[in-house]
C-alpha cells in the first residue's frame, strides 16, 4: 500500500490521567449494572423513569410551598424581622438556620430532624435560589427533547421506509442510539476552515440554540408550572424563534462556501417570509380570547374538547391549519427544508461543520420543533387541559389523590408534553412523506396563498367576536363549534386509529425486507 501525506501534523498521544480514569471506570460500572435490566424489562424502565421524572418535579413545588408557609409566613406571623442576607430582588429577604430551627419545630417536626432540615432548607427561602433549580429542572427538559426526538425520528423514518430503525445501542429498539451520538460528536475534532471567519464560525451555532432554550422560559406547562409568567409571553417567545435565523445566517456565510451561503440565504428568504403568516395566524385566538397571556388562554379552554380555541369559529379552524404549514417552513421542515436541501446543496447552511458544532444546530431545531407545538398546543388545543372538563373533578376534594388524579384525567404538564410532542410526531411523519419543492414555490406558497389567507382568517375572526355580543348570533356560534369539535374527533380517531392499526400489526410492514407481509401488499 502506497504511503500518503496530509497537510496538518498529527495529534500527539492523549495521556488519560486518574481523574480521568476513574469517570471511565464508573461509566462503565453503571452500564454493566443497568443493562441487563434496561434490556430484560424496558417497558417498565420507561414508566418508572417517567413516574419519578413527574414526582420530583411535584416534589420541589411541595417543598417550596412548605418553606413559604412553614417559614417565611410564620416568621411573619411572629414578627421575626431579622434580616441577615439578601439575595436577589430587594423585597427578598432571609432568616438565619438558627431561626429557622424553632419554626420547623413549631409546625410539628422532631427537634433533631429540624436542626438538620434547617441548613437544607435556607437557601430555599431566596427566590434566586429557587430559580436556578427550575431553570436547571428546564434546560433538562431542553436537553431531554431533542436526544428523545432524534431516536423518534428515525424509528420514525424506520418504520416508513419498511426498516426497523436503531435495535442495537442499549438494547431494547437502540434507546441510547441518541446518547451514543452525542457522545461521538463531543469527542470528534472540531475542524474550522482556514479561509471561514472563525469568531463567527464558532458563535453561528450558539446564536440558533440560545434562543431556542429561552423559548422554554415562557412556555406555561400548567396553572402554575410557568418559569416566568408573562403578559406578552406569546411575542416573547416569537421573538425568540425569529432570533435563531440569525445564527444560520451568520453560519452559512462565516463558512466562506458557496453552498452554506445558499442556505443561508434561503433560510433568510424563508423565515423572514413565513414569520408574517405564522403571527398573523397566531393572532386569530388571541383576538379570540381577547388577551395575550399563554395562562389565561390556556385557563379559557378548560371545559373540555368543545371549549378548545380550534373549534370556537371556522376561522380558528382554518387558522388552525394555516399554522402547522408555516411552522413547518419556521423549523426548516420538510417540505420547506431548503436551507439544508441535501440533494443540491451537500448540507446546505452547516456543510462545514463538524462534530459538536454540527450537534448544535440539529440540538435548536428539535428543541424549535417542540416549541412550536407547544404554542399550537396552547393556543389551539387546550394547552394542559385535556378533552374532559375540569369541572368533573370539582367534588373530588384537595387531596393528594385527589390532586394526582386530577393532573393525570383532566389537565396538567403531561397532557401538555404529550400535545406538543404530538406535533413533533406529525412533523417527522410529513418529513418522511413529502418531496422538497422548490424554493419559488415556498415563497409562492407564502406571499400568495397564506399571507392573504390568514389576513382574511384575522378579520373574519374579529367580525365574528364583534357579533357574538348578539344572543342570537351567540347560539349559532354555539351549534358551529360543536360541528367544528366534531370534525376534529373525527381527525383525532382517524390518527388514533392508524397508528394503533399500526402498533397492532407490530413488525408486519409493507416492503420485501419483511417476511410477515400485510395483506395486499
Amino acid at each position: 500500500m502506497s504511503q500518503f501525506s496530509v497537510p496538518w501534523k498529527p495529534r500527539s498521544e492523549v495521556r488519560y490521567g486518574f481523574l480521568s480514569r476513574v469517570i471511565i471506570a464508573i461509566a462503565a460500572a453503571i452500564y454493566a449494572i443497568f443493562k441487563p435490566v434496561v434490556s430484560r424489562f424496558p417497558g417498565l424502565v420507561a414508566w418508572a423513569v417517567l413516574i419519578l421524572s413527574c414526582l420530583l418535579v411535584w416534589a420541589h413545588a411541595v417543598i417550596f410551598d412548605y418553606v413559604d408557609e412553614t417559614i417565611l409566613r410564620a416568621a411573619a406571623d411572629q414578627d421575626i424581622t431579622r434580616p441577615v442576607i439578601q439575595f436577589g430582588s430587594p423585597s427578598t429577604w432571609g432568616y438565619a438556620p438558627s431561626t429557622i430551627e424553632p419554626l420547623l419545630a413549631g409546625a410539628g417536626m422532631g427537634s433533631g430532624f429540624a436542626s438538620l432540615c434547617k441548613y437544607a432548607l435556607w437557601p430555599l427561602q431566596f427566590i434566586i435560589v429557587r430559580d436556578l433549580i427550575i431553570l436547571a429542572a428546564l434546560f433538562a427538559l431542553f436537553g431531554l427533547v431533542p436526544a428523545y426526538a432524534i431516536w423518534w425520528e428515525r424509528k420514525v423514518a424506520g418504520r416508513i421506509q419498511s426498516r426497523t430503525g436503531p435495535m442495537r445501542v442499549g438494547g431494547w429498539h437502540g434507546w441510547a442510539q441518541s446518547l451514543a451520538d452525542g457522545l461521538k460528536l463531543v469527542l470528534k475534532e472540531d475542524l474550522v476552515p482556514d479561509e471561514a471567519d472563525k469568531p463567527l464560525f464558532r458563535v453561528a451555532p450558539y446564536l440558533a440554540l440560545i434562543p431556542a432554550a429561552l423559548a422554554f422560559v415562557a412556555l406555561p406547562f400548567g396553572v402554575g408550572w410557568v418559569f416566568r409568567e408573562l403578559d406578552v409571553a406569546l411575542v416573547f417567545i416569537l421573538a425568540m424563534l425569529g432570533i435563531e435565523v440569525v445564527g444560520v445566517i451568520v453560519g452559512g456565510w462565516a463558512s466562506n462556501n458557496k453552498w452554506s451561503v445558499y442556505g443561508a440565504m434561503r433560510e433568510a428568504c424563508q423565515m423572514v417570509a413565513y414569520e408574517i403568516p405564522m403571527g398573523m395566524a397566531l393572532l386569530v385566538p388571541i383576538v379570540c380570547a381577547g388577551t395575550l397571556s399563554l395562562r389565561e388562554i390556556g385557563e379559557m379552554q378548560s371545559g373540555g374538547w368543545f371549549s378548545w380555541l380550534a373549534f370556537s369559529n371556522p376561522f380558528a379552524f382554518i387558522a388552525f391549519v394555516s399554522y402547522v404549514i408555516a411552522s413547518l417552513a419556521s423549523v426548516k421542515r420538510a417540505p420547506f427544508d431548503l436551507p439544508e436541501s441535501e440533494s443540491e446543496l451537500v448540507a446546505g447552511f452547516h456543510t462545514e461543520y463538524s462534530g459538536y458544532r454540527w450537534g448544535i444546530f440539529f440540538l435548536a431545531e428539535y428543541a424549535a420543533m417542540f416549541v412550536v407545538g407547544a404554542l399550537a398546543s396552547v393556543l389551539f388545543l387546550g394547552g394542559w387541559n385535556s378533552p374532559l372538563p375540569s369541572s368533573w373533578a370539582a367534588s373530588w376534594g384537595d387531596g393528594w389523590i385527589a390532586r394526582i388524579a386530577e393532573g393525570i384525567l383532566f389537565g396538567g404538564p403531561l397532557w401538555f408534553i404529550a400535545k406538543a410532542f404530538g406535533f413533533v410526531y406529525l412533523q417527522m411523519w410529513l418529513r418522511w412523506t413529502l418531496p422538497r419543492i422548490r424554493i419559488d414555490q415556498v415563497l409562492y406558497a407564502c406571499v400568495q396563498v397564506l399571507l392573504p389567507l390568514t389576513m382574511l382568517l384575522l378579520i373574519g375572526t374579529a367580525l365574528w367576536v364583534w357579533a357574538l355580543e348578539s344572543s342570537g348570533f351567540a347560539v349559532f356560534s354555539s351549534i358551529v363549534s360543536v360541528i367544528l369539535g366534531l370534525i376534529g374527533l373525527v381527525f383525532a380517531f382517524g390518527f388514533l386509529g392508524i397508528a394503533g392499526y399500526g402498533f397492532y400489526n407490530q413488525r408486519r410492514l409493507v416492503g420485501r425486507l419483511n417476511t410477515d407481509l400485510l395483506s395486499g401488499s
